[in-house]
């Protein structure tokens, strides 16, 4: 849960740390505990590291001082060992001649520093990463070169990894991944290569994807890449260029990314549709798989478990067995061949995601994936893939990219079940229409329930999982406790907290606004506050209820939720982008 940056060049300056910086700054919603950076010069390594955020540590250790021919750069989300100046990254070898940066886990460092400490290596860290740069120093004391030794110690290494590592005396930035993402941007007299491609955006266009299992190294003009059974990769293959601008990776004068990307919001869903328009022989063989599938079962985490929990619903509705699995827990069902998985990730790389269909495919599973990141490893790992065009999401909670998710999944169904798929070319003008109609009323509705302690979010049928997604929403960027339930079960428990001004938002997409009429007044009795999301049909008797016509209600109904969860957050002074305790993409289990 780290970001990565490496810059190689055949000049020795201190243009290096300038970018380093900027490109830190544009990976900092992977992790923002501590940053780092290392150069590598004429006069050998240079670490300078500390605990705080890019601004703070740039300030603090001085980092446009620093000068070199190669810069590492990394930002941590710490998985072990606490945030702290020493747990910070780079890591170094003994002699202070290798630096390291790792985004990832290894599993086996307990076992891997025993050994070492044994054979005399002195630890300043409590971090798993450490073991890295001591085991490239102990091969290199055995008369391996370089890159042997480097390669030697990543096969040592059980675990996920993304590393990037420096050795005095060598012009090479050395790479090798393992389910973290790694991707080299190629540029004129300089490359780069970092953990997500806006880090070296304002640089180049043209990019390399590094697979799994790969591992090799960067020079100025040039990159070398191998399987780890030695194979040669043949890079002038993977080569492509990318379509986004650095305006598209950042604010844009919005005051926040989070609000930034739902204004976004109707052009990736216009994107994504015309994306799957334009691959029906794809889409029409995934959707003959869901009619064929004596299973389907569909994974996810976070919001795309309840983007998942959409779908599934809608899949049970014609009759189709499904079982909607959130990722974590994917060793409670076991595969078997006819089974089909559907796993969702924005990023591709979500490492509990992977987990499953490896487990499930392993059973005799098919897979089919929905990720927002091109060649990641879900992707790659999977039978049928389809990805969103949501372009980059730097804010920390997903917002664009679960409308596109919703909107993709939409897409699949109404054309495996016949419904009219077409009509889905103008779904964005309705997101944008929602946006528009609603952003004063979410203000206005964010900044009471900031003020709040505890709020119930309910719905029924397909509103629960878009109930399940405003609750999870409020409480990632603002910290107010939420909870979802359907709206029929809360009168088997939850009902008892409700107290004068308890808030209440009911989400109702107009298919059973009666029933949801009956909860309300439930509510109302008890002395609870009430807001409604209303499509199409109203249910009346609330505090404050807003109404949106709609032919497809989750997408509409999405953007209102992440607004309301966007100013409660900003009412209360916090910043949505960065909220504590999270990064962007889970990849530790």
């Amino acid at each position: 849960m780290c970001g990565i940056i490496g810059i190689i060049s055949s000049k020795e300056s201190k243009k290096l740390s300038e970018i380093t910086i900027s490109a830190l700054k544009r990976l900092e919603y992977r992790g923002y505990d501590s940053v780092g950076v290392a150069s590598l010069g004429s006069k050998g390594i240079e670490v300078r590291k500390a605990k705080g955020t890019v601004e703070q540590v740039t300030l603090k250790k001085k980092i446009p001082e620093m000068s070199g021919y190669i810069f590492l750069g990394h930002t941590r989300w710490a998985t072990h060992g606490a945030p702290t100046d020493y747990n910070a990254h780079p890591h170094t070898d003994c002699s202070g001649r290798i630096a390291v940066i790792h985004n990832g886990t290894i599993k086996n460092f307990k076992e891997l520093r025993a050994e070492l400490e044994s054979l005399g290596h002195k630890f300043s860290s409590e971090t798993d990463t450490e073991v890295i740069p001591h085991l490239i120093e102990e091969f290199i004391k055995r008369g391996m070169d370089s890159f042997t030794a480097f390669k030697s110690a990543i096969k040592s290494l059980d675990g996920s990894y993304a590393v990037l590592a420096i050795i005095d005396g060598e012009k090479r930035i050395f790479f090798a991944k393992r389910d973290n993402p790694l991707v080299i941007g190629l540029g004129e007299g300089e490359n780069y290569i970092a953990s997500d491609i806006p880090a070296f955006l304002p640089y180049t266009k043209r990019i390399l994807v590094i697979s799994d299992g790969e591992i090799g190294f960067l020079t100025n003009t040039n990159v070398y890449i191998e399987e780890l059974n030695g194979n040669v990769v043949d890079v002038h293959k993977r080569i492509r260029i990318v379509d986004w601008d650095v305006e598209t990776a950042s604010k844009e004068g919005y005051a926040h990314f989070m609000i930034k990307e739902i204004h976004e919001s109707p052009k990736a869903v216009r994107d994504t549709i015309s994306s799957l328009m334009s691959d029906l022989d794809v889409v029409e063989k995934i959707c003959e798989e869901i009619r064929q599938a004596e299973r389907v079962i569909i994974t996810g985490a976070g919001t795309s478990y309840h983007a998942g929990l959409y779908f599934s619903l809608l899949l049970t509705r014609e009759g189709i067995t499904s079982i909607p699995l959130i990722a974590s827990e994917y060793y409670n069902v076991k595969g078997k061949k006819g089974d089909l998985i559907i796993a969702i990730s924005q990023s591709g790389e979500t490492i509990d995601v992977l987990q499953a269909i490896r487990k499930l495919k392993s059973e005799g599973a098919k897979v089919v994936s929905i990720t927002n990141v091109i060649e990641s490893a879900i992707a790659r790992e999977s039978d049928y893939k389809i990805y969103m065009r949501a372009g980059p999401e730097i804010g920390v909670a997903a917002t664009k990219t679960f409308t596109t998710q919703v909107a993709s999944l939409l897409f699949l169904y109404s054309y495996t079940f016949g419904k009219d798929w077409k009509a889905l070319k103008d779904a964005d003008k309705e997101v944008e229409q929602a946006i528009n109609a609603t952003e004063g009323f979410a203000k206005r509705v964010g900044e009471e329930l900031a003020k709040k302690q505890n709020i119930y979010y309910l719905g029924r049928g397909l509103s629960l999982p878009l109930a399940m997604e405003g609750a999870l929403k409020i409480k990632e960027v603002s910290y107010v406790h939420a909870e979802s339930y359907p709206a029929g079960e809360s009168k088997h428990g939850p009902i008892s907290l409700v107290e004068n001004g308890f808030p209440v938002v009911f989400i109702n997409d107009g298919e059973m606004p009666e029933l949801l009429k009956n909860n309300v007044m439930e509510m109302k009795a008890r002395g609870g506050k009430i807001y409604v999301i209303s499509a199409n049909r109203k249910v009346g008797e609330a505090d404050l209820e807003i109404f949106l016509n709609s032919k497809f209600p989750a997408l509409s109904i999405s953007p209102v939720i992440q607004l309301i969860a966007y100013y409660a957050a900003v009412s209360k002074g916090l910043d949505p982008d960065k909220p504590r305790n999270l990064a962007k993409t889970v990849t530790v289990e």
